[in-house]
């Protein structure tokens, strides 16, 4: 009598659970259509926060539909007889498990579905600069040993110019919402042909938004330097400590590239042994 008592309340309970969940989800819908009704371009920061609010909402309330009105203990396993009686003995089994130690297929679907929504989800690339870089707009930055392979005039002017292939899906990246400037000292002509033909042959000049224009070229490092004060932009990058010094009170943000870590200058000076490093792509 009592077993048959309890069945009945659980089913109750769970039809009342049933009624509460179609209620709520009737009352989210209206509440959805309301929001997404709102033109994109009208969200402002309330509207934001509203949607956020309404998720939020949305993880308690399942949570607390489906936790259990108390603390549950796991029941110990029952060895079956091995006697002619294990039938009878496997159906009285049955009754005396309870139904909430095991959840019904349906929850578990409607949990799994809740977890794979709310899972964190990992940035792109193109997040991450923008997230590093602060938003910046406009950013200048060195060829030798950032860019290129090479790291001198010297040893350009041996040399054929080589883009860093690790450094490329990056670039590329930043002029995508950037007005990027690229500079260099070099010490002839020559070198300065072989920079553009490695830039070109790269896909710089095709597939992001710079242009050959956008190539600076001086003779000495004063030069790239007072470049890069007449540009005012909002990150330089450098491998030169020396102008990197010279330059904080003056650029809202840099990035030393130095293959050891070197003291920190000032509050906006950022380092790393590579361009690609500091935004996490290796």
């Amino acid at each position: 009598m009592s077993e048959s008592s309890s069945s009945a309340s659980l089913l109750s309970s769970k039809e009342d659970v049933i009624q509460l969940i179609k209620r709520f989800g009737a009352y989210l819908t209206i509440k959805m259509s309301n929001l997404f009704s709102i033109s994109f371009h009208n969200l402002d920061s309330r509207s934001v926060g509203a949607i956020a609010g309404l998720a939020l909402a949305i993880v308690f309330t399942w949570r607390l539909v489906r936790t259990p009105g108390g603390p549950q203990r796991r029941q110990p396993k029952r060895q079956a007889p091995t006697t002619s009686t294990s039938v009878p003995s496997n159906q009285s089994n049955a009754t005396v498990i309870p139904s909430g130690v095991s959840p019904p297929p349906e929850d578990l679907r409607a949990q799994n579905l809740v977890d794979e929504f709310f899972q964190p989800v990992k940035p792109t690339l193109g997040q991450i600069v923008r997230q590093k870089l602060s938003e910046g707009r406009k950013v200048t930055c060195r060829l030798l040993g950032v860019v290129l392979e090479e790291s001198s005039p010297e040893e350009l002017q041996a040399h054929q110019a080589t883009v860093r292939s690790s450094v490329l899906e990056v670039l590329l990246e930043i002029t995508k919402f950037c007005d990027l400037y690229l500079m260099e000292r070099v010490l002839d002509e020559e070198s300065e042909k072989k920079i553009l033909l490695a830039l070109e042959n790269a896909g710089i000049f095709t597939s992001g938004g710079l242009v050959k224009d956008k190539v600076l070229f001086c003779s000495t490092e004063m030069g790239r330097s007072s470049f890069v004060r007449q540009l005012e932009p909002d990150w330089h990058i450098d491998t030169n400590h020396e102008i990197i010094s010279q330059l904080a009170r003056f650029i809202k943000y840099q990035l030393h590239i130095s293959p050891t870590r070197p003291e920190r200058t000032a509050s906006n000076v950022f380092s790393s042994p590579a361009l690609e490093q500091f935004f996490g792509n290796i």
